[in-house]
C-alpha cells in the first residue's frame, strides 16, 4: 500500500456508527450472503470495526433482524388514499413482493417479529385502514389481508426458488428434463411446456397478477357505513335470514 494511504478498515471506521448505518450494513450482509450467515462479526467486518463495537448501537442479532424487518417494511410503499381500495391493494402488494424480491431473505421473517417497529406497525394499520375505509368489517379486514398476503409471501417463496430467472434458462433446464424422458412419458407436462411456458415472452411473474386479480375480484366490503352488509358475510347473514323465514312459514302460529 502506497505511503499515505488509508486502509479500508480505518476508512470506514471514520464515518460514525449508527443503529441505521448497522441495519444497513447487516441488509446488505444478508442480500450477498442470505441471513443464516448474519453474525455480529459478519456485519462489524464491512464497517471496518470489531463486533463488540456493535453493542453500542444495537442489542444483538435479533436486535439487527428487527430492525432488518423494519426496514424492508419501510421500502413497501402504502396503499394510497386516492384511489379504490382494489387499486391500493394491487400497488401495495405489488410493492410489496418487489421489496421481498430485492432481500430474498426477509420473506420468512415479515411476520415473525415479536418486537415490530415503527414502519411494520404503520404499514399493517395503513393496510387495515385502507380496507375498513373501503366498508370492510373487522373480520373481513383481517380476512383479506390474510388472505392477500398468505399469496403474496407463497408467490414470492416458490418464485424465488425457481431453478430458472428468465426464459433462456427456462428452455435450459426444460430441455434437460425432456431429453432423459420418452416424448409420451408425459404428455400434459410437454403440452404446458411446448404451448405456454416455453413460448416467446413468457414470463413466470406474470403468474402473479393472475393470481392476485382473483383474489380481489373475490374480496367485496361487508359492511356500510350505515352498517348494511351487501358482500359475502352479508350475504350469508341473508342467506340464514331466508330460510329461517321458509322454515317457519308453514307452521301453525
Amino acid at each position: 500500500m502506497r505511503e499515505g494511504a488509508k486502509s479500508p478498515r480505518k476508512a470506514a471506521a471514520r464515518t460514525p456508527l449508527s443503529r441505521e448505518r448497522v441495519i444497513r450494513t447487516a441488509m446488505q450482509v444478508a442480500d450477498e450472503k442470505g441471513s443464516a450467515a448474519l453474525t455480529m462479526r459478519a456485519v462489524a467486518q464491512p464497517l471496518g470495526v470489531e463486533a463488540m463495537s456493535l453493542y453500542h448501537h444495537v442489542d444483538g442479532r435479533d436486535d439487527i433482524l428487527d430492525g432488518m424487518v423494519d426496514a424492508v417494511f419501510d421500502e413497501i410503499d402504502l396503499p394510497p388514499r386516492d384511489t379504490d381500495w382494489k387499486s391500493a391493494m394491487w400497488q401495495r402488494t405489488a410493492s410489496a413482493r418487489a421489496a421481498l424480491r430485492r432481500h430474498p431473505w426477509a420473506v420468512g421473517l415479515m411476520d415473525s417479529r415479536s418486537r415490530p417497529g415503527p414502519a411494520t406497525l404503520r404499514h399493517h394499520d395503513a393496510v387495515l385502514g385502507a380496507l375498513r375505509a373501503a366498508g370492510f368489517s373487522v373480520p373481513m379486514a383481517a380476512h383479506a389481508f390474510s388472505l392477500i398476503d398468505s399469496y403474496l409471501y407463497g408467490f414470492v417463496i416458490q418464485e424465488l426458488s425457481l431453478p430458472f430467472s428468465g426464459s433462456d434458462e427456462l428452455a435450459e433446464v426444460a430441455g434437460a428434463i425432456f431429453d432423459d424422458m420418452a416424448a409420451d412419458a408425459y404428455p400434459h407436462l410437454t403440452e404446458l411446456a411446448t404451448q405456454h411456458a416455453l413460448k416467446p415472452g413468457y414470463d413466470y411473474g406474470d403468474e402473479f397478477a393472475f393470481g392476485l386479480t382473483l383474489i380481489l375480484d373475490a374480496l367485496r366490503p361487508d359492511e356500510t357505513a350505515g352498517g348494511t352488509a351487501d358482500g359475502p358475510a352479508g350475504e350469508a347473514t341473508d342467506q340464514a335470514a331466508d330460510q329461517s323465514t321458509d322454515t317457519t312459514a308453514g307452521e301453525p302460529g
